[in-house]
C-alpha cells in the first residue's frame, strides 16, 4: 500500500514537472510548425505589399487564400490590419488568449493579445 502511494505521488510530481518544463520552453520550440507556416504567410503578404503597394484587405478572401490564409479554419491564422499599414497574423485557438501572434511593427513572434482589431 505504501509503495503504491509513493509510485502514485511520484507519477503526479513527474507530470507536474513535465508540464512546467513544457510551458517554459521558448515558443520557437513549442509552436514550431505554426511559426513556420505563419512565416510563409508573412512572406506572401510582404510580397503582395511590394507588388501592389498596399496590404490586402481583411475581407478579400480571394486574395487572402492565395496568400495562405483560409476563412474559418482554426489551423490557419487570422489576418488583421490597421489604417497605418501595420498588420498582425494571429493564431486564434478559441480559448480567449493570449495568442501566438506576429506584429509587423515588432517583427517577431510573441504570445500576447492582438493589438490590431
Amino acid at each position: 500500500m505504501k509503495k503504491t502511494l509513493i509510485i502514485s505521488i511520484s507519477i503526479i510530481v513527474l507530470i507536474i514537472i513535465s508540464f512546467t518544463v513544457y510551458r517554459n520552453l521558448p515558443i520557437e520550440i513549442t509552436r514550431k510548425s505554426d511559426i513556420k507556416s505563419g512565416n510563409e504567410i508573412i512572406e506572401n503578404i510582404e510580397n503582395y505589399r511590394q507588388k501592389s503597394y498596399k496590404l490586402p484587405e481583411v475581407n478579400d478572401w480571394q486574395t487572402l487564400e492565395q496568400l495562405g490564409l483560409q476563412k474559418d479554419d482554426p489551423e490557419k491564422p487570422v489576418y488583421n490590419k490597421d489604417e497605418n499599414g501595420n498588420y498582425e497574423v494571429v493564431y486564434d485557438d478559441g480559448l480567449g488568449g493570449p495568442y501566438l501572434l506576429w506584429n509587423s511593427t515588432e517583427k517577431k513572434w510573441t504570445i500576447d493579445q492582438p493589438k490590431i482589431r
